[in-house]
């Protein structure tokens, strides 16, 4: 398969993929909403980030392997399941916030290293990822491909996943919508936490 064909096959995948709802999708909604858009931000550089892991282990065919593999994807389910289940817990954990909370800018305590590794174990710990990804490199891979060709392969898809989640932290900052979903942001820190808790413990019970 010759790179732009590649290409456009891998963009309209993972552009599906991506805008899939799910852990990172209820993530970045909740740094963006809880800390504002550099937060947002961040962490969608780290779920970029986290995608490099599984493109480097399916780029070298270790994805069939760890999808085969009865033991492996479960202790990635174990160690997904309870990141998203710790993440979820400090959702749930939200207060409603003063009148002099709710004038102070967003996100400024946060550290750019925590929402970038938030983002990053995030994805990097999704277990369904090794399933995925051998499907999508199956479509395009070749043995006789050049190492160029599957590291620009790489490249695009961590972008693709960057700008999407980039759109959705730019939707989620506008003044408009912000102001309101600050006036109930606790809940929607809880009601999204709640999501990520019952997506770990999912994770963690699913068999296949």
């Amino acid at each position: 398969m010759d790179l732009w064909h590649g290409l456009v096959l891998i963009t309209s995948i993972h552009l599906l993929a991506a805008a899939s709802p799910g852990p990172d999708f209820i993530l970045v909604s909740q740094q963006t909403l809880s800390n504002g858009k550099k937060a947002g931000l961040l962490c969608s550089i780290g779920i970029a980030l986290g995608l490099s892991i599984h493109i480097l282990y399916s780029a070298f065919g270790l994805a069939a392997l760890i999808a085969s593999s009865a033991s492996l994807l479960w202790m990635i389910k174990v160690l997904g399941g309870g990141y998203l289940i710790y993440l979820g817990w400090q959702g749930l954990k939200a207060k409603a916030a003063t009148p002099q909370e709710m004038t102070l800018p967003a996100g400024k305590a946060q550290s750019a290293k925590k929402m970038i590794g938030m983002g990053f174990l995030c994805n990097a710990l999704n277990p369904k990822a090794p399933i995925y990804f051998v499907s999508l490199f199956t479509l395009v891979l070749s043995a006789d491909m050049p190492l160029y060709q599957i590291a620009i392969y790489g490249a695009w898809i961590m972008t693709l996943q960057f700008g999407w989640f980039a759109l959705i932290v730019t939707l989620l900052s506008r003044p408009a919508i912000n102001t309101k979903f600050k006036q109930c942001g606790h809940w929607i820190d809880r009601v999204l936490g709640g999501a990520m808790v019952a997506l770990g413990i999912k994770l963690m019970m699913s068999r296949s």
